[in-house]
């Protein structure tokens, strides 16, 4: 009996967080930069997706336009449109890269959600390496566009006087903080929402639950289908703010 009962314990034994482990393509070899993982199979198809949709689904560029033309020029317009309203008109030369973010972001999230896929965009190194070069895009380009007076962004000249080095020391403080904060609300947010989802998936093991669970699955699943369309949004629309300051810091 004991031994019945502990094998059915462990048949139930799930663990959420293995499906966001990277693994080796070829072999069980420690993984390198180089290494061929789960996770740049996910981002090559995710790159691909893009191609085939933006670009040979769009080619045609019909006067009726067919499902993927009017996806694709829904996408562009929309992301055309947030670069315009947020960062202004002369953000617009800029427009290709917050594009390309923009895809790939929504499109690695959407992707991920089909079974057996991998969320890239779970991974802080992904998410990272994303933030990081938008803070530096947007930080060279304001001493570019600005010289010395992109410092202005840090100095708040409508402040008393007496306050204003605090107010230099924390705006500096929250201007390095952003490529964290921008990578980590991606990641965390896409992260566990799949989590959740593993779990619920955990319980549909078990008979007298299993109705509930399926339920919670189907909401979850709505969701984040929901969620992997804002937070490509989010991290968008963060970028053409933080693009804004760049090219008006004194505003």
């Amino acid at each position: 009996m004991a031994t019945e009962a502990h094998g059915s314990e462990s048949s139930l034994a799930f663990h959420p967080m293995d499906q966001f482990k990277p693994v080796s393509l070829f072999g069980d070899g420690t993984i390198h930069w180089y290494t061929v993982t789960n996770v740049t199979l996910w981002m090559a198809i995710t790159v691909l997706a893009i191609v085939l949709l933006l670009v040979v689904g769009s080619r045609g560029r019909a006067m009726v336009p067919s499902k993927g033309q009017s996806i694709a020029e829904l996408m562009y317009g929309f992301v055309y449109k947030m670069v315009e309203d947020v960062a202004g008109k002369d953000a617009i030369r800029y427009f290709p890269y917050i594009m390309t973010l923009f895809s790939f972001i929504v499109f690695a999230n959407i992707l991920g959600l089909l079974p057996l896929s991998f969320t890239t965009t779970s991974h802080i190194a992904v998410t990272g390496v994303l933030a990081l070069l938008v803070f530096t895009f947007v930080t060279v380009l304001g001493f570019v566009k600005n010289g010395s007076k992109f410092l202005a962004l840090f100095w708040i000249s409508s402040a008393p006087l007496a306050v204003r080095p605090l107010l230099a020391v924390i705006e500096l403080i929250s201007y390095f903080v952003r490529p964290v904060s921008h990578s980590i609300r991606l990641a965390g947010n896409m992260m566990a929402g799949h989590a959740v989802i593993k779990v619920f998936a955990g319980f549909a093991a078990i008979a007298a639950i299993s109705p509930v669970s399926i339920l919670a699955i189907t909401a979850m699943y709505g969701l984040e289908i929901l969620v992997a369309f804002i937070q490509a949004y989010v991290f968008t629309i963060l970028t053409c703010v933080y693009l804004k300051d760049a090219l008006h810091p004194a505003h």
